[in-house]
């Protein structure tokens, strides 16, 4: 087939959008299919749209509704879509045209209205293991990693607040990886970064390096007030780094109901008191690693790739 990928990130963008459309673009790749990614749908006669995030993309895809009619429409549910104010915000029109709607995590579905749940299908996003050579994880200090670009959304700086009342002897020193989404972020970070020595904000860095820094770090921290399913998520766990996540369905889709790594949204003393377990007992960092398993078992690119290859069957066959 000759599909349209469209996404509402630009190119070379690092937002997570514009790094899904470009993993599944290789994915629909491999599976034989020619595709082109845009930010909009300018006309063309693709033979399947693939649409990154309801409401942000709602134009192209009744654009591509009225061009090409008969031709089938798949709509990833974003983060925001799912846990904002999609019907609203008038996306129940895309839902209704979409043949399927993805979700990155089991529980997005149960958001959504009756009608709609039957063209749900989940595919979990992959990560491929980083390389194992570079430096050994830092003895000097006990680093958690925090990545991801700041917005509001992820709750950014819990993990920097957790840290200003631990233990004078604690080595806990907190890595925020990622671009500032604003100059407000922009300042906060900084203030955090000269007033608090366990704190350093690197950003810039291209995904690679990001992926070295946390596969070094001894624990990754998800504070997101909510999230569609985070790759990072993902990213984490295939290399075995211990995930503390705010308790919210984005992460518990992923982790499991009964995942012992969780702290309440927003609650910087709970997160404390997992971090400090994390430094002081190997166990319950054992524990945690243990208890990412169910999730690493669907990590394998082969798998994502195996879902698309299904939901694309579904479509060319007509199933309903």
């Amino acid at each position: 087939m000759y599909i349209g990928l469209v996404t509402p990130a630009p190119p070379y963008s690092r937002n997570g959008n514009r790094v899904t459309a470009n993993r599944w673009a290789g994915i629909l790749r491999s599976l034989g299919h020619r595709v082109t990614i845009s930010q909009t749908y300018n006309g063309q006669d693709f033979d399947l749209l693939v649409a990154i995030h309801a409401l942000r993309s709602a134009e192209a895809v009744v654009a591509f509704k009225a061009r090409r009619p008969a031709n089938p429409i798949v709509v990833l549910l974003a983060g925001t879509d799912v846990y904002g104010p999609l019907y609203e915000e008038g996306g129940g029109p895309v839902l209704d045209a979409a043949d399927r709607l993805v979700t990155l995590q089991r529980l997005a579905v149960d958001e959504l209205r009756p009608e709609h749940k039957d063209k749900v299908r989940t595919i979990v996003q992959s990560a491929r293991p980083t390389p194992t050579s570079g430096p050994s994880p830092n003895a000097r200090h006990f680093d958690v990693t925090v990545v991801g670009h700041l917005r509001p959304v992820k709750d950014p700086f819990l993990t920097a607040e957790a840290t200003r009342r631990l233990p004078r002897e604690s080595r806990i020193r907190v890595l925020q990886l990622g671009d500032s989404m604003g100059s407000a972020m922009t300042r906060r970070a900084s203030a955090f970064a000269a007033r608090n020595s366990r704190y350093t904000w690197i950003r810039g860095l291209p995904a690679w390096r990001a992926r070295r820094l946390l596969k070094r770090s001894q624990v990754m921290v998800i504070s997101s007030l909510s999230e569609g399913g985070a790759n990072v998520v993902s990213e984490a766990a295939v290399d075995g780094v211990p995930i503390l996540a705010s308790r919210m369905p984005g992460n518990v889709g992923l982790l499991g109901d009964d995942y012992p790594g969780y702290f309440p949204v927003g609650d910087s003393s709970e997160l404390r008191r997992l971090l400090l377990c994390c430094e002081t007992d190997p166990t319950f960092l054992t524990h945690l690693r243990e208890a990412e398993a169910p999730l690493r078992s669907l990590l394998d690119p082969q798998h994502e790739c195996a879902d698309w290859a299904a939901l694309l069957d579904e479509i060319a066959l007509g199933v309903s």
